[in-house]
C-alpha cells in the first residue's frame, strides 16, 4: 500500500492565537471544532466513531495512531463523528493481518481532515492550562489571517445543542422480540456497544430519536428507560429534560450514561457546567461509594453536574466520585428507580470494570416488575 504524501503542510490554529505547523493527513481541506484530547493508548477507531465527539477536534495523546489499521466492525456508529484529528504520528501503513485498510484511506473515505507531526505533548499541556477552545485545521489554506477569520465564525460549545444532530432519524429495534424485558432508548448519540450490553442481558430495545415524546416512548410498553450519551451542552435540551421528568413521575426504572447522567441531574433541578478541559480517556479512577470498590473507567465528557447542588439536594444520592478531582461520577434518585453515571460502563475501548451497572439496571427492571405484579 502507498503512504500518504507527507510533504504537504497543514496548519493548526487555536482561538487564542496559538499556531502549529505539521503534515497533512486524511482528506485535504479545512475543518473546525472545539479542541480536546484523549489519553487512551488503543481503540482509536471506536473513539473516532463515538457520537459524543461530534463537533470536536481531537488530539490523540498516544504517539502512534493508525499503526494497526482500521476494521469495519470496530465502530460505535455509522461513521467518523470527530470533526478533525491531531496526532504526533498518524500512520498510513499498518501491521495487523485482520485490518481492512489503512487509517489514511479511512479518513479519505470518511472526509476527515487531520494533521500530524505536531508536538502533542506541548499542545495538550497548553489545553490543560488554558482550557478547551475552538480551533481550525487546514491543509488547503495557508493564509493564517483567513483561517483566523473562519475560526471566529465557529460557535462556542457552551450552550450548543448537538444531540439532535447525531440521533437516529427513524426508530429501530434490537434484541429478542419475545423478551419480557423491554427497554425504550432515548438516543442522544448512543454507541453501538451500549446497545450490545443491553441486548446481551436479554433486553429487547427500541431506539428512539432524542426528541421523541414520553407518550411515544410509552407506546412501546417498556419496563425500563435508557437515556444515552451524546455531544454538546445538555442545558439547552429542554425537550429531553421534560421527557426525563415524565419518566421519573411514571416511576419506571431509568438508567442514564454521560449526557443521560447530566439530563437526569437537570430533571432534578441540578445545574450542569462546562468543564475546563473535560475528561476523555480509558484510565479514570472512580470510587463506588455504595460498595467501597474502585473502578478504572472510560470517559468522554466536557460538561459535568454541579457538585454543590448535588450535595445540597434532598432528592439525590451521590453513588460514584472521580478520584482525580472529586467530580460527581454517579447519582441515584432517592425513592425512585433511577440512576446514572457520568462515565462509559460499556468501555469500548477500555477496561470492563463497570459493566456490572448494566446488570444492576436489568435487576432493577426485574425487581420493579415483581413489585407491580
Amino acid at each position: 500500500m502507498s503512504a500518504p504524501d507527507r510533504k504537504k503542510t497543514a496548519i493548526l490554529l487555536l482561538a487564542d492565537g496559538t499556531l502549529f505547523y505539521g503534515n497533512a493527513f486524511g482528506k485535504t481541506g479545512t475543518t473546525t471544532g472545539e479542541i480536546c484530547f484523549n489519553t487512551g493508548m488503543t481503540g482509536y477507531q471506536e473513539v473516532f466513531t463515538d457520537p459524543s465527539y461530534y463537533g470536536q477536534v481531537l488530539i490523540m495523546n498516544n504517539v502512534h495512531i493508525g499503526n494497526y489499521g482500521v476494521k469495519v466492525s470496530e465502530v460505535e456508529s455509522d461513521g467518523v463523528k470527530v470533526k478533525g484529528v491531531i496526532g504526533k504520528n498518524l500512520e498510513g501503513q499498518y501491521s495487523r493481518f485482520m485490518a481492512d485498510g489503512s487509517l489514511q484511506a479511512y479518513f479519505e473515505e470518511q472526509q476527515v481532515v487531520a494533521i500530524d507531526h505536531v508536538d502533542t505533548r506541548a499542545l495538550v499541556a497548553h489545553v490543560r492550562t488554558q482550557g478547551a477552545m475552538n480551533c481550525i485545521i487546514s491543509s488547503a489554506i495557508t493564509d493564517v489571517e483567513i483561517l483566523a477569520a473562519e475560526l471566529a465564525k465557529v460557535p462556542s460549545m457552551d450552550g450548543l445543542e448537538l444531540a439532535s444532530a447525531v440521533s437516529t432519524v427513524s426508530p429501530y429495534f434490537l434484541g429478542n422480540p419475545d423478551s419480557t424485558i423491554r427497554v425504550a432508548v432515548l438516543d442522544c448519540g448512543i454507541k453501538k456497544n451500549i446497545l450490545n450490553c443491553l441486548t446481551e442481558r436479554g433486553a429487547y430495545v427500541k431506539v428512539h430519536n432524542a426528541k421523541t415524546s414520553f407518550h411515544e416512548l410509552q407506546a412501546f410498553n417498556p419496563n425500563g428507560y435508557f437515556v444515552s450519551n451524546g455531544p454538546g451542552d445538555p442545558a439547552p435540551m429542554d425537550y429531553a429534560i421534560k421527557t426525563v421528568k415524565q419518566i421519573l413521575a411514571a416511576g419506571i426504572p431509568l438508567f442514564g450514561i454521560c449526557l443521560g447522567h447530566q439530563l437526569l441531574a437537570l430533571a432534578n433541578d441540578i445545574p450542569t457546567f462546562k468543564m475546563h478541559h473535560g475528561h476523555r480517556g480509558l484510565n479514570h479512577p472512580v470510587k463506588n461509594l455504595l460498595s467501597g470498590k474502585c473502578e478504572i473507567t472510560t470517559q468522554n465528557h466536557g460538561f459535568g453536574v454541579d457538585p454543590d447542588a448535588v450535595r445540597a439536594s434532598a432528592d439525590i444520592e451521590i453513588t460514584h466520585l472521580n478520584l482525580n478531582d472529586d467530580s460527581i461520577e454517579g447519582i441515584r434518585v432517592i425513592n425512585k428507580p433511577a440512576f446514572s453515571v457520568q462515565y462509559h460502563p460499556e468501555a469500548t475501548p477500555g477496561p470492563h470494570d463497570s459493566r456490572y451497572l448494566f446488570d444492576e439496571f436489568i435487576g432493577l427492571i426485574n425487581t420493579h416488575r415483581q413489585s407491580i405484579g
